[in-house]
């Protein structure tokens, strides 16, 4: 996983479809799930495919908060 189209395949399997036109609000969505699917218990803290996950959606976001900041 390399992602973030990985990391939506990766959700995909467990039910979730991402809606979101916005991709920061799809990303910031994808985080709760994750943390759903920990507390939960599909995923461990320990998980490979958990901590990428978390990883590509952490840079993810913060490319996309650094797009927003220089349009303006």
């Amino acid at each position: 996983m390399k992602t973030l189209y990985d990391v939506q395949e990766m959700l995909k399997k467990y039910g979730y479809i991402n809606l979101f036109p916005d991709r920061l609000d799809a990303i910031t969505f994808m985080q709760i799930e994750l943390s759903k699917m920990l507390e939960t218990g599909i995923f461990q803290k320990s998980d490979h495919d958990y901590l990428t996950a978390r990883l590509i959606l952490a840079r993810e976001e913060r490319i996309e908060k650094e797009k927003s900041e220089t349009k303006y």
